[in-house]
């Protein structure tokens, strides 16, 4: 026997369900008990006397089924099923009603309760049944529920992701090699901050970005979303050189969730005349320079990332001279931070740099595709390229036929 005073049945067993009985009358109170022992398996109940005890009871400890009798002194009908639902809304109901107030189970199931027992009319069978679906159905809910927050999350990083491959903006012109490549690292399933871009300006001179918001995930994609576009809408402007990294940290500032963030990043102009490329570099790591079948680490004079200093500093502007074929590869950190084998020996630049190398007799697309794998082979003993990789390649074509890819 149990009482409201104990409130849990006596002899309940580990792995029963667990069961809240909200019911003001001992008698049916009594019976529901009896019926819960005869049940395979047995319930193993907590009997409550109103909604006031009900409320105290799944704040301590969540059952794994609520019985609420929809009669009681503080709730009565739906009120009673609402507060049930208020205070845990992840545990199924069924309600009790009396054999006059079949209507009201039908009105409680249709407001979220899983079934409805009719009193005078349930038998163990029914009683357990009723229990076990209703603790199954609402487990389908939620997995349902959760599944559907899972695809609705994977499609709104998939947008993110999509703002940050943007198509090359190259005014229908193909006198330019440009490979454009981004790898998602998925080691914890989450979005990063890597971007790139590039457009050509009125004057024939072609722009490229890699940049990389510190940290991983939705937030820093957006950032980095709303970095590349920012930065295109400058370029395209006009505005280059330092102010155009000024006005883009101001950006990053404003719309930053923490003043720990910041963003690295290289923005390049090619020369129009194909002889000169204009560099300015924020805390980004160096590039490689493709020239026929040699392959250098270059990191030109840079400044601080975008965000990282308190008060605004301006980068210098690099220029570049470039001989005919010259191939120029801009990228982010996780192209070369990843682990080189199974020790513990990161590949860092100098692995890259060696990597590189060894392919420098292939074209553009073979050259860029053959690091990235490169790259992911060594760390793949410890689990592969953990970190997002974007990558740009440029060279100017000498078959107008040639386009972007």
């Amino acid at each position: 026997m149990f009482s409201p005073d104990r409130g849990v049945a006596a002899g309940s067993v580990l792995g029963e369900p667990r069961v809240l009985l909200v019911e003001d009358d001992p008698g049916d109170a009594l019976l529901v008990e009896e019926l819960a022992t005869e049940t395979v398996p047995p319930l193993r109940l907590t009997w409550v006397r109103s909604m006031g005890e009900a409320a105290e009871q799944l704040a301590l400890t969540l059952p794994d089924c609520v019985l609420l009798d929809l009669n009681l002194p503080d709730s009565v009908g739906l009120q009673a099923l609402a507060a049930v639902r208020e205070s845990a809304e992840t545990v199924p109901v069924v309600v009790l009603t009396g054999m006059a107030d079949e209507q009201a189970g039908l009105a409680a199931v249709a407001e979220g309760a899983q079934d409805y027992l009719v009193k005078g009319r349930t038998e163990a069978e029914l009683l357990g049944r009723a229990v076990r679906y209703a603790i199954q159905r609402k487990q389908a809910e939620r997995a349902t529920a959760a599944l559907r927050v899972g695809e609705m999350r994977a499609r709104e990083n998939a947008r993110l992701e999509r703002g940050l491959l943007p198509t090359p903006l190259l005014a229908g012109r193909d006198d330019i090699e440009v490979v454009a490549r981004y790898r998602s690292g998925r080691a914890n399933g989450l979005l990063g901050g890597d971007f790139y871009d590039v457009v050509r300006t009125g004057d024939g001179a072609v722009h490229a970005l890699v940049g990389d918001v510190c940290g991983h995930g939705p937030d820093e994609a957006a950032l980095g979303v709303a970095l590349r576009i920012a930065w295109r809408a400058l370029v395209l402007a006009g505005i280059s050189g330092p102010r155009l990294l000024r006005l883009l940290e101001d950006m990053l500032i404003a719309e930053r969730t923490s003043d720990d963030i910041f963003a690295t990043m290289t923005t390049m102009t090619l020369a129009p005349d194909r002889r000169g490329a204009r560099l300015l570099r924020a805390g980004h790591p160096g590039m490689l320079v493709h020239r026929g079948d040699a392959v250098d680490w270059v990191e030109v004079p840079g400044g601080a990332a975008l965000g990282l200093l308190p008060d605004p500093v301006d980068r210098p502007v690099h220029e570049m001279t470039l001989a005919p074929g010259t191939g120029l590869m801009l990228f982010t950190d996780g192209l070369f931070e990843g682990y080189a084998g199974v020790g513990d020996d990161r590949l860092n630049e100098e692995g890259l740099l060696a990597l590189a190398r060894a392919a420098a007799d292939l074209g553009p697309a073979d050259f860029v595709d053959g690091l990235i794998a490169g790259a992911e082979a060594l760390a793949e003993e410890r689990g592969g390229l953990s970190d997002d990789v974007a990558a740009v390649y440029l060279r100017w074509s000498d078959r107008e036929t040639e386009g972007p890819r």
